[in-house]
């Protein structure tokens, strides 16, 4: 069953802000870990510096990186159908000109078996006629 637009984004957006309001969870990634910090009253995240990367995120761009992923592998399969139909129209159209170019050969042969025939049965008269 299908959702509707409307309701899949309704539901995403359950989903993602159904906690405390936008900005005031904090989404850290150090190292490539994702740990959840909660905003202090003045607004800003304790967050000790590392020799590694730490990148602040909230909520939101969060949502917005999955959304573009999410969106991106549909595109990805999209085109991916679209080249195997085009890869599958290759196989026919090739297989038609084979099936052609058999054609054409083995018309080709028949006349030149006819044409055998034709020049032996001509030897074999004049040879019948010399004698």
């Amino acid at each position: 069953m299908r959702m509707s637009k409307k309701n899949w984004f309704g539901n995403i957006r359950k989903k993602l802000f159904r906690s405390s309001p936008p900005h005031k969870n904090i989404i850290v990634l150090h190292n490539n870990t994702i740990t959840n910090r909660t905003s202090s009253a003045n607004g800003r995240s304790s967050t000790k510096k590392n020799n590694g990367h730490t990148y602040f995120m909230s909520k939101e761009d969060m949502a917005a990186i999955t959304i573009q992923s999410h969106f991106r592998g549909h595109l990805a399969r999209r085109a991916f159908k679209a080249l195997k139909s085009l890869v599958r129209l290759q196989a026919v159209v090739r297989g038609a000109c084979v099936r052609r170019q058999a054609r054409i050969a083995l018309h080709c042969m028949h006349a030149l078996a006819r044409l055998q025939v034709t020049v032996r049965a001509r030897q074999l008269l004049s040879k019948c006629n010399d004698h």
